[in-house]
């Protein structure tokens, strides 16, 4: 462990929500810290507390801002107000155990690393800390997720005891204000290039009752990663599926009366085409998004994609593919009239007009959608 003195100040950022029981032990703890290093220090609680969290961690001497709601919009505030040289997070429910800070001040100030993550799954986990579910499902799959998107190599995504030099956070394009921001700080430093580092730590459990959501909070990291990564979960999949449907409906209708005599596989097919686009547009509108709030780096094609002239093709062609799909879909009408409103073997012709305007109002719908999201946003893209 380091003592210089005239060592760069550390500020550690602790976001709070009801937490009187352990406020005063995780300050004590962090200003512990500040002693050993010989080191001015800062600690600032981002909180939203009901109790006497506030009030306790203000007469300790730590810097409390808020009422700050939401997870996400504790740290943002909280970082914002940060001005040490090196930055620490982690919850003030003392489940971190700060005293553990050696373990990441030391190869930051060595200029080992520029951003740290506690490990808790290569650590020690006390006996009812995490759940099973937490720890053997969830936590290992969004990992495996987080590392296969965004070619990080860590083993504990959701580790809430981190730290990193205050170039590094200027670097982080951070914006998210829930429980993604876990993941966004993670994809942030890969994409800026920081050199990432794990160290093993200790986990304990909880006094007060847990504010995860298992489900709902699994799912907003998923979600946030879907947006950063469209691709894996919509485009390919989507490409799939329609490429699929295109296959088994051109197959049946290139051979003679195959649609009717194999009527069940000819609607599978044509389902196939319509979920395919639909899957394709929902990528299409989250990567919008995600260009329109500057989610990622040096996209010029993605901006080129959704140019003016672009959304105007998109009309166009959806109008085409519409209109032919209600010519062909009046052409079975009229056949329809002339013979009497009997029986009709227009079977291929009525699922092809369905599939057509399907496809085709989806295209406008989109082109729509598209252009609405980009009102406010610079029609030069």
């Amino acid at each position: 462990m380091l003592y210089k003195q005239d060592m760069p100040s550390l500020s550690v950022v602790m976001p709070s929500m009801n937490e009187e029981e352990t406020i005063r032990i995780c300050i004590q703890k962090a200003q512990t810290i500040f002693k050993n290093y010989g080191i001015e220090g800062e600690i600032i609680v981002a909180d939203n507390s009901s109790d006497r969290t506030a009030e306790i961690a203000a007469s300790m001497g730590a810097k409390v801002i808020g009422p700050i709601k939401g997870y996400g919009n504790a740290y943002l505030k909280g970082l914002a107000e940060a001005k040490g040289d090196y930055i620490a997070i982690a919850d003030a429910d003392n489940t971190y155990d700060l005293l553990e800070l050696d373990k990441f001040l030391d190869p930051l100030m060595a200029g080992e690393a520029d951003f740290i993550m506690g490990t808790r799954l290569k650590g020690e986990i006390k006996k009812g800390a995490m759940p099973w579910l937490h720890q053997y499902i969830g936590n290992p799959i969004l990992t495996a997720m987080l590392n296969f998107l965004f070619k990080t190599k860590i083993s504990d995504a959701h580790c809430g005891m981190r730290a990193f030099t205050k170039e590094s956070l200027e670097k982080m394009n951070l914006k998210t204000h829930g429980m993604e921001l876990a993941s966004e700080m993670i994809i942030e430093a890969a994409r800026c290039g920081l050199r990432i580092k794990e160290v093993p730590i200790t986990y304990y459990s909880r006094k007060a009752p847990s504010k995860l959501r298992s489900f709902q909070d699994g799912w907003r990291h998923v979600r946030f990663m879907m947006l950063y990564r469209p691709g894996p979960f919509l485009y390919i999949p989507g490409a799939f599926v329609f490429v699929l449907g295109f296959l088994i409906t051109a197959s049946l209708l290139l051979t003679e009366n195959a649609a009717y005599n194999r009527l069940h596989s000819f609607i599978l097919g044509s389902m196939l085409l319509i979920i395919g686009g639909q899957i394709l547009a929902t990528g299409g509108y989250m990567k919008t998004y995600g260009l329109i709030h500057g989610m990622y780096r040096d996209e010029k094609a993605g901006k080129k994609l959704l140019s003016y002239h672009s959304l105007e093709r998109e009309l166009l062609g959806g109008s085409l593919i519409l209109a032919l799909g209600l010519v062909i879909g009046l052409k079975v009408a009229y056949t329809w009239v002339i013979s009497g409103y009997g029986s009709l073997k227009e079977v291929e012709s009525a699922v092809i007009s369905m599939v057509l305007a399907a496809v085709g109002l989806q295209l406008i719908f989109s082109a729509v959608f598209v252009s609405v999201m980009l009102l406010e946003v610079d029609t030069d893209w």
